[in-house]
């Protein structure tokens, strides 16, 4: 669904590339999650799939189209995207906000249908933020504001959904509650890219993880092919045991204590 192949991207004055040919498929059906530590490159593979940077090198596809190649409301239309950071103009109600996700299947002029709205009723529901509709954006702590975003990219709808450290600021249940809503929409049969610094959360629920370290890929597979104590002490460069969690039996990371 989501291809990139041997991306390499480089930002303005700097002098080493952000992304050194990373290739990487998040396929229909399955949640794919890139891991890494800060400044690893995750965040602009995000920014590259939307066209916030350019490529020096490779190419980034969409069911074998190119992504420049791809009118942007198309592109809209197949994928929703939840970046890091965003801020409104305009403090909005959050069902308008929610609204917005419809734009790409209305225009400018087209009247929201029956249809669009149930749709964003049950984006609402499915991100657990019924009774914030009436509440402006402007109002909502940071973990009621992830949700909303969340919503919007649910009433998007399309093949794939892309999110950029989505639990950021969620507690445990909130955050448990967004992983499960991923795992419906990827069995469903939607392709999920994630972004995500919670690797034993993302190894209970990820069909693929891609472990980023300066900008290139140090491991790839599924969570227990990559969750590998060598491997995420020389990426971390913090002392580590992994264990298998005794509930799912999923591998789980353990820091240790600085030797």
């Amino acid at each position: 669904m989501i291809r990139f192949d041997e991306v390499v991207v480089r930002y303005p004055r700097s002098e080493a590339d952000a992304l050194r040919g990373v290739s990487l498929e998040a396929r229909r059906g399955a949640i794919t999650a890139v891991v890494g530590p800060n400044g690893s490159g995750k965040s602009t593979l995000v920014r590259a799939l939307i066209g916030r940077v350019a490529l020096v090198r490779g190419t980034i596809s969409v069911d074998g189209t190119a992504t420049p190649a791809t009118e942007r409301r198309d592109f809209a239309r197949r994928v929703a995207v939840v970046s890091q950071r965003e801020e409104l103009a305009f403090p909005l109600p959050v069902s308008e906000y929610v609204a917005i996700g419809r734009f790409p299947h209305l225009g400018l002029w087209r009247a929201a249908t029956r249809m669009d709205r149930e749709v964003i009723d049950a984006a609402m529901t499915e991100a657990g933020i019924e009774h914030l509709r009436e509440r402006r954006v402007d109002m909502l702590s940071g973990g009621e504001w992830q949700r909303v975003r969340l919503a919007r990219a649910l009433a998007q709808g399309g093949d794939a959904l892309v999110l950029d450290e989505p639990t950021a600021f969620l507690d445990i249940g909130h955050e448990m509650g967004v992983f499960e809503s991923l795992h419906r929409l990827a069995r469903r049969g939607q392709a999920v890219l994630l972004v995500s610094h919670q690797l034993n959360l993302v190894a209970r629920f990820a069909d693929e993880m891609v472990l980023l370290h300066h900008g290139h890929v140090a491991a790839a597979g599924a969570p227990a092919a990559v969750m590998r104590a060598e491997v995420l002490e020389r990426v971390y460069e913090w002392p580590l045991v992994v264990t298998r969690d005794p509930a799912v039996g999923a591998p789980t990371l353990v820091p240790l204590r600085a030797r």
